[in-house]
């Protein structure tokens, strides 16, 4: 196995954490910034408030793309799985 195969492998993996962790860091940072700015409106400084409608979202989010994200991983650890007789040679 060379490094330009290694170097693919490593490529599609941080773009594949990127396309599943994106999304989740997305929402959450999205529903922190609007709870944040309820805050300073409101002058409510309860740091427990941010909490419940973050992880509501990320909950949301990943029951309506969380078959999305488990097929990107089944089928790079099908992929991985499969150079796994290259490796040996």
């Amino acid at each position: 196995m060379d490094s330009s195969i290694i170097a693919e492998i490593m490529n599609e993996l941080v773009m594949n954490a990127f396309y599943i962790c994106g999304p989740i860091l997305s929402v959450a940072m999205l529903v922190g910034i609007v709870i944040g700015i309820l805050q300073s409106v409101t002058q409510i400084k309860e740091m427990t408030l941010t909490f419940v409608p973050k992880m509501i979202a990320i909950v949301v989010l990943v029951s309506l793309a969380g078959w999305w994200m488990l097929d990107l991983l089944v089928v790079f650890t099908e992929k991985m799985f499969g150079l796994i007789p290259d490796i040996t040679k």
